[in-house]
């Protein structure tokens, strides 16, 4: 039997770490001089869309990154809307070759104290991201959104996803 709809709008602001307007490691030591700065500008929040939790035992969603569908395991089931993959924009010195670190896991939690947790973090970035001509890389970024049964109730979950570039 399903219990009572929960509804999960799982919403991950995406927070550039090392790079963003008021980049701190900018202007590192392993900057040449005269070098570009990077910046990365967050276009599209991480959004699983609209998920139930239907029995104690827990379950998972998925949003890929590559195609941005989305599944679901254990007890969640999806209850609709679309989801979509985070996608973010480097912007720094033409031609170069670049580092986006994910984190490993983030901590979700909602208003009311419930709580999951973002793990699995996929792009749809080549092996060797490189800035284009133009000195620019767009990404789309997915993940698994992981909720333990009986441990967190309905509602928005938001996190901050830590996204660090540097130069190769």
């Amino acid at each position: 039997m399903v219990r009572p709809l929960l509804t999960i709008l799982a919403l991950a602001l995406a927070m550039p770490t090392a790079a963003g307007a008021e980049c701190r490691l900018c202007y590192s030591s392993s900057s040449r001089a005269g070098e570009r700065p990077l910046s990365l500008e967050i276009q599209a929040d991480l959004d699983f869309a609209r998920l139930a939790l239907t029995g104690t035992e827990g379950g998972s969603a998925e949003v890929d990154a590559a195609s941005g569908s989305k599944r679901t395991g254990g007890a969640v089931m999806s209850l609709g809307g679309m989801a979509v993959t985070g996608r973010g924009r480097i912007t720094g010195e033409p031609l170069r070759e670049v580092r986006i670190d994910l984190p490993g896991s983030v901590a979700m939690s909602t208003a009311d104290g419930g709580d999951a947790e973002l793990t699995d973090f996929t792009t749809d970035l080549p092996a060797r991201p490189t800035l284009s001509a133009n000195g620019e890389l767009t990404f789309s970024f997915g993940a698994r959104l992981v909720l333990r049964g009986g441990g967190g109730g309905g509602g928005n979950y938001r996190g901050r996803i830590p996204i660090s570039v540097d130069y190769n």
